[in-house]
């Protein structure tokens, strides 16, 4: 890894941290792309866990007091039955697929809310919520648009949506660098150096999303969150569909 691409990654990785700590989303979609333009796609996969575990974790908790930890524990349990579905199949991504699936995942955020009306809080929906974001975090290396058509109608405030999403993501991430844990062993002692020097801008970034967010109202923190995952949903899709072709 070249000087200038490890300095990149350490500027990207606090201004990914801060749209993450701002709308409980979206950075991880950002840094993903960027690690899948220098990395093999379950390399980027990997450390894009690892990055977002420290940037999740802080995130988590500076709201810890929000945190809801029933939906957390029914959600870790659909996580596992994910994880165990995807390791008997003996899933491994392709990098043409990852951007596909996710550019169509933001096309959940606008579904009406008459058609599927998903509450997070509800324990039935939470365990969904652990399969489906669990599942598609593991295959593809994000989920934020599939974990957010949970939370985005629910009835919780804007903190305990960011808070229980943020403690959801560490869970989601620790499992994902579990499961590609073999696809580390490519990376160098330098590119390890900068991943660990990227978690203080990990947690600086977070900070700043976090004095951002107690700065807007829930109207505008879901209408823009729809907005910018839907623009970076296009990117995810125009990718795959050139890679296709």
């Amino acid at each position: 890894m070249a000087i200038w691409i490890g300095a990149a990654l350490l500027v990207s990785v606090f201004f990914t941290s801060m749209l993450s700590g701002i709308f409980g989303m979206a950075g991880g979609l950002v840094l993903l792309g960027l690690l899948l333009l220098i990395l093999p796609v379950s390399t980027a996969i990997a450390v894009q866990g690892a990055i977002q575990l420290i940037a999740n974790g802080s995130r988590a908790y500076f709201s810890r007091e929000h945190i809801d930890w029933r939906v957390l524990s029914i959600m870790t349990l659909g996580l596992i039955v994910a994880a165990i579905a995807l390791f008997i199949l003996r899933y491994t991504p392709s990098l043409a697929t990852v951007c596909i699936v996710i550019g169509v995942l933001p096309i959940l955020l606008w579904i009406p809310q008459s058609w599927l009306a998903l509450d997070a809080s509800k324990p039935h929906h939470a365990f969904i919520c652990g399969v489906l974001g669990g599942g598609i975090n593991l295959a593809v290396g994000v989920a934020g648009p599939t974990i957010d058509m949970f939370f985005i109608r629910t009835p919780m405030d804007r903190r305990k949506i960011i808070a229980t999403k943020a403690a959801a993501q560490v869970v989601n991430h620790a499992a994902k660098i579990a499961f590609y844990w073999s696809a580390t062993a490519s990376l160098t002692g330098l590119e390890w150096g900068a991943i660990a020097l990227a978690a203080p801008f990990a947690i600086l970034g977070t900070s700043a999303g976090h004095w951002v967010l107690q700065r807007l109202s829930d109207a505008n923190f879901k209408s823009w969150t729809r907005l910018i995952v839907t623009a970076i949903g296009i990117y995810y899709l125009a990718r795959g569909i050139s890679l296709l072709i």
